[in-house]
């Protein structure tokens, strides 16, 4: 008998079509069902293996019928978040116990050579704060290929003038094979910059310059391996090998910059699984994260202590009705040497913050962090159609607005911080509100008002999710 097919709900929402009772109503009074075939429509460059490896199920697997549509809807979501698509659809026809499956994917633009001009400090405050500001920028060339050869793989290139020097490409392949299990991740930087961090006085960082000079040149080459359960579950191990030194100037304003010398070469071993069941990865509103990292530094540099690195991060997502939604995160590190050199005590304000404390670096060992934030959807806009751009690739711009409180709690743990220093060893905490812009290719954009603990309170940008 004919029956309708099922579609899913856009992939930016958290409304659930009523699936369970449209297949009850095709096939009633089976208990379990068959899958029949799997159809995919519109992946013109992915390959079909690259799909079926995400589906927990294939053809002839026998399913129970109460489950079976939130099953698809999960399965559904998995190749959304594989982030090759602008959306994926699903129909399902039962007949007699069999039922036939239909995932339809709109796929995005895959090569993005983007011209480079950026900021040569860690945020846009940092950056403000420089006398120098306009000499501080950075220009040349990011290329990213996305989806190479059909297969989900990527390569990365830049080339990079300016302020900062930097030639980089980089390779990365989630999975091989029909199960697309075992991948590989390979990659080559080449960096040096006319001015250097050296030290961090009164929580911020203190910085030499040299116009003929460079006062830091990096080098370093990455091989690993990646065992890939699905789109959501990942683990890398990756092993590198660093050459990296500083000029005498450096050693004259911070001699333990490297704890000996100007020069040093370690060779790097990295753990890192990742665990991510959020609805969307761009903006999650409901799931949940947690990834674990363990690094292993040994030094071939004479006298350098090896530096022992295991961190943490878990969120959870969770729905509370309505428009409403609630989020907590945290993050640790935990870093055991007899001692480290200032290039590596870095907790707060590269790749952590405590919100609102933006101007700032927080150096030490470990480091704690918790996050929470109430989310309001306020607006969606839905899909902009933009008249004369004929490429399903860019002719319609989702917006979605959300509005968010937070508050934020951190510390910062160091045996023997500088007396100028206040911020180590001290409860760190902020609140705010902020503007999230939800638009497509997965960009965030986030305007944040903060005030600290310490009474201090701004503007800051962002282009990412913060939690």
């Amino acid at each position: 008998m004919p029956v309708a097919g099922l579609s899913a709900a856009p992939p930016d929402s958290l409304r659930r079509a009523a699936t369970d009772s449209v297949i009850s109503v095709q096939c009633p009074g089976y208990p379990t069902l068959r899958v029949a075939s799997i159809l995919f429509v519109g992946n013109k460059v992915t390959k079909e293996p690259v799909l079926r490896a995400e589906l927990d199920f294939r053809e002839g697997d026998t399913l129970r019928a109460a489950t079976f549509s939130k099953r698809l809807e999960a399965n559904r979501r998995r190749l959304f978040n594989l982030q090759l698509f602008h959306q994926v659809l699903l129909q399902a026809v039962c007949r007699d116990g069999e039922v036939t499956i239909l995932y339809s994917v709109q796929e995005r633009w895959y090569t993005f050579p983007v011209p480079i001009f950026s900021l040569a400090d860690r945020n846009f405050r940092s950056w403000l704060d420089r006398a120098d500001r306009w000499q501080r920028v950075d220009y040349g060339l990011h290329l990213v290929r996305r989806n190479f050869r059909g297969r989900n793989e990527q390569l990365l290139a830049n080339v990079q003038l300016g302020f900062n020097r930097k030639y980089e490409v980089f390779y990365e392949a989630p999975g091989y094979g029909r199960r697309r299990r075992i991948g590989l991740g390979a990659g080559l930087s080449y960096y040096r910059s006319h001015a250097l961090d050296y030290a961090t006085v009164q929580d911020r960082l203190a910085n030499l310059r040299q116009e003929n000079d460079f006062p830091i040149e990096r080098q370093y080459a990455t091989l690993g391996l990646r065992w890939r359960r699905t789109v959501q579950h990942l683990t890398a191990l990756d092993v590198s090998y660093h050459r990296e030194q500083v000029s005498d100037s450096v050693l004259y304003y911070n001699p333990t910059y490297y704890l000996h010398g100007p020069r040093r070469e370690y060779v790097e071993l990295s753990l890192v699984s990742t665990l991510n069941q959020r609805h969307t990865f761009a903006y999650p509103l409901t799931g949940q994260y947690a990834q674990l990292a363990l690094s292993y530094r040994t030094f071939l540099t004479p006298g350098t202590p090896d530096v022992l690195t295991l961190r943490g991060r878990y969120a959870r997502y969770l729905a509370l009705g309505g428009p409403f939604y609630y989020t907590i995160g945290t993050a640790a590190q935990v870093r055991l040497a007899r001692s480290v050199g200032y290039a590596d005590n870095r907790a707060f304000g590269y790749d952590v913050l405590v919100r609102g404390y933006d101007a700032y670096v927080i150096d030490g060992h470990h480091y704690g962090l918790v996050q929470q934030g109430l989310t309001y959807r306020l607006l969606d806009v839905g899909q902009l159609q933009l008249n004369g751009v004929r490429t399903t690739k860019f002719n319609t711009i989702p917006l979605v607005f959300y509005l968010n409180t937070f508050a934020d709690v951190g510390y910062v743990q160091t045996p023997a911080p500088r007396p100028t220093n206040r911020l180590p060893n001290k409860l760190l905490a902020s609140t705010g509100v902020a503007l999230h812009l939800v638009t497509y290719y997965d960009w965030v954009l986030t305007l944040e008002y903060a005030r600290t603990r310490e009474r201090e309170g701004g503007f800051f940008f962002r282009t990412q999710f913060p939690i």
